[in-house]
């Protein structure tokens, strides 16, 4: 019996297309509610930075890919970047080569500076642009999480600079970066230790490779019909998209609602 279910927001919950929750996962969320199942966000958003959510009432929210986890006005668990790691990044950007990078701390983002792809990104997001402020200013402060703007080509020079983080991506143009071992599926157990909750008894849903731990973690996973292949293929189910009624239809199959 499922009795906690958690929920990517962008592409899962939120449509891309109208920013929005669909009428038919807004009446699913409703019935599974009145069947006492607890609900629960698991996003790669900074956790301040959740504004597409309506009026919707959440049991906990798992946020920056499960390194700053919410229930309440409690913060249940949080996992910041390695010091030494932001000092590298800062190195490499002022030694080696610049790029667009947002450090996202607990009550605010900054970014070093903002290009055409950046802008097309945060556009897609619904997401509002972040104030400028050079890296080397965040230093001495706890980093969550890095919007790091550099395409899967680049990846690897530039993650070798950083030994205690790993880089996740559901989008070409850019990947969070994380605490090494910083994963929504740490989020999943930090939520299920403080309710009480078997593993066996969840769900999640995802569209993007942040995604993919979760629901390899979760008792049951289910990706949307706008996944990628590999996010599909690591999920027991695949329903269809956002857009489709995909979270309403799923619940529905594995008769949740």
């Amino acid at each position: 019996m499922i009795k906690a279910i958690f929920f990517d927001v962008d592409g899962t919950l939120v449509s891309f297309k109208s920013h929005r929750i669909p009428d038919s996962t807004l009446e699913a969320l409703d019935l599974a509610r009145k069947k006492g199942i607890r609900l629960f966000v698991a996003t790669g958003r900074q956790y301040y930075a959740i504004d597409n959510l309506g009026d919707q009432a959440f049991d906990g929210f798992i946020t920056l890919n499960g390194g700053y986890c919410v229930v309440g006005d409690e913060v249940i668990y949080r996992h910041p970047i390695d010091p030494a790691d932001i000092e590298a990044l800062v190195h490499y950007q002022e030694e080696i080569e610049p790029f667009p990078c947002g450090l996202v701390l607990d009550r605010a983002i900054y970014m070093n500076y903002t290009n055409e792809t950046v802008k097309e990104l945060f556009g897609m997001l619904n997401f509002p642009d972040q104030p400028a402020r050079p890296l080397r200013a965040s230093l001495g402060q706890a980093v969550y999480q890095l919007i790091a703007f550099f395409t899967e080509g680049q990846e690897a020079q530039i993650m070798s600079v950083l030994p205690h983080c790993e880089a996740t991506r559901w989008n070409p143009v850019f990947a969070d970066v994380v605490p090494r071992g910083s994963t929504k599926a740490v989020g999943i157990d930090q939520m299920i230790k403080h309710f009480g909750i078997p593993l066996t008894a969840t769900m999640a849903f995802g569209d993007g490779g942040n995604d993919l731990p979760m629901l390899r973690h979760a008792g049951i996973g289910v990706a949307m019909g706008n996944s990628d292949k590999t996010v599909r293929e690591g999920a027991d189910y695949v329903t269809s998209s956002v857009d489709e009624d995909g979270i309403f239809l799923a619940l529905k199959h594995y008769g949740v609602i």
